[in-house]
Order: structure tokens, then C-alpha cells, then sequence
């Protein structure tokens, strides 16, 4: 009898301007992770446009690799404040492929993240999960602070 096979290990890779086809297969693994495929697929972006995104300065994205397949990922955006020179970490995405839930995929990333965001002078990093999404409030508690607050989409003209 065998023992059973542990599962393969994971790396978190930081994206820059020169890994475009990783981003490509980061926003397809959302799209299925969020059941949302048309949201991340329909009008996806240019290669200019996620090359300027990748390389800039307010905006950082980790993907988890298993044999270099995304199965993981995290967008954040750098929010530089104006009442005090520091910046703030706004995480807009994080979700890891059905298949690789539960090993420690969505910590990792978050932990990355806060290594990386001293580089920005960053005091905070806030997230948000909705009601009912339960894995999401779970893993948030375990790494901050809650807060309830009021969320509102103000329609663009």
C-alpha cells in the first residue's frame, strides 16, 4: 500500500510588465473562481494596457504557481494618502482555483502582500468580503481586524 501523495508546492510570483501571459491566465482563473467568466473574459484589456497596469506604481498583483500554472492570485491597488506621507493597500481581488482551496494558498498571498508593503510606505491593508461568503470573513478574521462599514456604487455619468 502506498502512502498517499502530498500535493504539489506552490510559489507566489510577483507580475510585472513582462508577464502578461500570467496575468491573462490569472484573470481567466478569477473568472471561474468568482463564476464571473464573462466579467474577466468578455473585454479583457490589451497587452499595452496590463503592460502600463503590471509596471506601474499603484498597482501590485501576485500570482500562487503550481508547476507554473496560476492557480492563485491577488490585485491590490496603493492608495497614496493626503494627510500624512504613507499610502494605504486596497486588496480589490483574491481567489484561488476550486482545486487548491485549503492548503494555505490565500494566506500566502496575503503575507506576501505585507512583506512588499513597507516599499510603499503603506500603514494598512483593507480588503472587504460580502455577507454570506463565509471562507472569505473566515481568513480576514484570522489576519485583521473586522469592521463594519456601509459600501455604496455611485454610478458614473
Amino acid at each position: 500500500m502506498s502512502e498517499p501523495s502530498s500535493p504539489p508546492p506552490f510559489n507566489i510570483h510577483r507580475l510585472s510588465s513582462q508577464d502578461l501571459a500570467m496575468m491573462n491566465a490569472m484573470l481567466k482563473m478569477f473568472g471561474e473562481a468568482f463564476e464571473e467568466v464573462g466579467t474577466y473574459g468578455r473585454a479583457r484589456p490589451g497587452s499595452s494596457y496590463l503592460e502600463r497596469l503590471l509596471g506601474s506604481d499603484h498597482f501590485i498583483s501576485l500570482a500562487a504557481l503550481v508547476e507554473g500554472d496560476v492557480v492563485g492570485g491577488l490585485a491590490a491597488y496603493v492608495l497614496p494618502k493626503f494627510e500624512q506621507e504613507r499610502s494605504e493597500i486596497y486588496i480589490y481581488d483574491l481567489a484561488v482555483s476550486a482545486t487548491y482551496r485549503r492548503r494555505g494558498i490565500a494566506t500566502a498571498l496575503i503575507c506576501e502582500l505585507k512583506n512588499i508593503a513597507p516599499s510603499y510606505r503603506a500603514h494598512v491593508i483593507f480588503v472587504q468580503a460580502d455577507y454570506g461568503d463565509d471562507p472569505a470573513i473566515a481568513l480576514y478574521s484570522k489576519l485583521g481586524i473586522r469592521e463594519d462599514v456601509l459600501h455604496f456604487d455611485i454610478a458614473v455619468s
